[in-house]
């Protein structure tokens, strides 16, 4: 049986993974599909060798106290993707982790790909050499990303991105609401802190403070809070519970979340686009230890770190980040987007330019970037 090996890191790898293999079944219905994989990956038919919630570690103290585990993940996964050779290898994101792999695999004969670049762009883009080295092929999101590795010499094809194929251009906000058990009327604030239990412990606190002073200029506002897992679930139904605020705590679900807000308060991340694509006004927000914020900030290339910026290229939503990141700055933040109709729609017509841009049938392009490898 011929199989795809892959590996995900966290919940917006998990939910790309997904797309890849529903894109890959279309065309190769016999292909199993195997790795590190989370919960949707497992849906769509992956055999998950591990949870992709292993890989859910950012920043250079955490990945240093983790390393001696993802080392030893790794070494594990290398090996078995040596003793049963799999026609292709997709790394998707993760890059610290998948370069790796991909490096041991590619030299082994086995084709490499990988399926979103690192942000080379805005950091770290002495990457490049360590990329070249490790992948046989680059299947990148953005239009600009293209031409950075073709003057590299690596192999590369855009696709698009799969969540601008999959969100509507006009989200149905009342049918979210519906699905939520939720008024049509009256405020509603998403509150995203992220997907890994470190960040989520930083971030949540912080969220739910400004959600005490959202209420008390909105009275009835209402606040949704998804979980991306179980571990999550717990550690936001325990915070949730003894703040005494009318939150509504959702076993993932974050993109009828999003749908059903006026406002969308999140960590930094992929979840940045995902608020993009369905329109909605964002504070973005980010705080890591400051060591690591330090070390970040000297590679920085950027101003901004928030997707929506990057791409639009001048700071059209909020970045509240570190000593920034506090309960009264996010609540302004919120508020200035909820007292400001006007301001919103604007914004609302450079994310619809934006989601044009980037919806370009992304799966059939992956699975014709990868057919000869899988021939």
């Amino acid at each position: 049986m011929s199989t795809v090996g892959l590996i995900a890191g966290e919940a917006s790898g998990d939910l790309l993974g997904a797309e890849l293999i529903q894109a890959l079944q279309q065309k190769y219905p016999d292909f199993q599909f195997e790795g590190i994989a989370g919960p949707r990956m497992v849906a769509a038919g992956a055999h998950a060798l591990a949870s992709c919630e292993r890989l859910s570690v950012n920043g250079y103290v955490e990945v240093l106290r983790h390393l001696p585990d993802l080392l030893k993940l790794r070494r594990e996964i290398v090996q078995h993707f040596l003793e049963h050779p799999p026609k292709v290898f997709v790394g998707i994101d993760a890059p610290d982790f998948n370069f790796g792999v991909e490096a041991k695999l590619k030299a082994a004969g086995i084709p490499a790909v990988h399926f979103v670049s690192p942000s080379i762009w805005a950091w770290r883009g002495e990457r490049i050499h360590k990329i070249k080295h490790a992948v046989s092929h680059m299947l990148v999101v953005f239009p600009f990303e293209e031409q950075l590795y073709k003057d590299a010499g690596i192999p590369v094809t855009y696709v698009g991105h799969p969540l601008a194929d999959r969100i509507p251009m006009e989200p149905d906000m009342a049918a979210a609401r519906k699905a939520l058990d939720m008024s049509e009327a009256g405020t509603v604030v998403a509150l995203l802190p992220g997907s890994r239990q470190g960040e989520v412990k930083r971030l949540a606190p912080i969220m739910l403070e400004s959600a005490r002073r959202i209420l008390e200029k909105k009275p009835s506002a209402q606040f949704l809070i998804p979980a991306a897992t179980e571990a999550v679930e717990g550690i936001l139904n325990e915070m949730a519970g003894a703040s005494g605020l009318p939150i509504k705590v959702l076993k993932g679900q974050s993109q009828l979340a999003m749908t059903a807000a006026d406002v969308v308060v999140l960590a930094s991340g992929t979840a940045t686009l995902e608020a993009a694509l369905l329109k909605k006004p964002m504070v973005i927000t980010y705080k890591v230890p400051a060591i690591t914020a330090w070390l970040a900030k000297r590679k920085l290339y950027l101003p901004y770190v928030g997707l929506p910026n990057i791409l639009l290229k001048q700071f059209a939503v909020p970045e509240l980040l570190q000593e920034n990141a506090t309960p009264k700055k996010l609540s302004q933040a919120v508020l200035g987007w909820l007292d400001s109709p006007e301001r919103c729609d604007e914004l609302r017509k450079e994310f619809l330019a934006l989601h044009e841009s980037l919806r370009c049938n992304a799966s059939e392009r992956i699975a014709h970037a990868l057919t000869d490898y899988l021939k």
